[in-house]
């Protein structure tokens, strides 16, 4: 049995949801770039999550089902990719600009400011929540040795 396997839950989510803040702030920083190197607007990027509870009861990781960890080697959450969204660019009017086509419409990144919030909301919320799990694991080991040097 691991005796800091809550820590070990935790510290996955906490590390997933930086990394989905720092994703949303990658996003936000390019909601007005219309040429990147591979040409055309940047794509909104997400990230995809994965539960490891699979590789936890021994599913997935050979070691774990002939029984090298037991079943407390690992669960939690990883991020697998960070997935281009595949909605299409916003186009404007724009027959002035640099990068408009034969038409004058300039392709836009396909990020929407307002649902970058609200998912920067949801993820800084999450962080805080596996913070959280992380200052009462420590509160209750804090106690728990205070017991034993009583």
């Amino acid at each position: 049995m691991r005796v800091f396997r809550s820590l070990d839950i935790a510290g996955s989510g906490l590390t997933a949801n930086r990394l989905w803040m720092d994703t949303i702030s990658g996003n936000l920083a390019n909601v007005n770039t219309t040429r990147t190197e591979d040409g055309g607007p940047y794509t909104r990027r997400v990230p995809v999550f994965q539960e490891r509870l699979m590789e936890a009861i021994g599913g997935q990781d050979e070691r774990i089902r002939k029984g090298w960890f037991g079943l407390y080697s690992s669960s939690g959450v990883r991020v697998t990719e960070i997935a281009e969204d595949d909605t299409p660019p916003r186009l404007a009017y724009q027959p002035d600009h640099p990068d408009a086509n034969a038409d004058g419409y300039v392709a836009y990144p396909n990020v929407n400011v307002v649902r970058e919030m609200a998912d920067l909301m949801v993820a800084s919320r999450a962080y805080e929540a596996n913070l959280t799990v992380v200052e009462s694991d420590k509160a209750v080991w804090t106690a728990a040795l205070g017991i034993m040097g009583a």
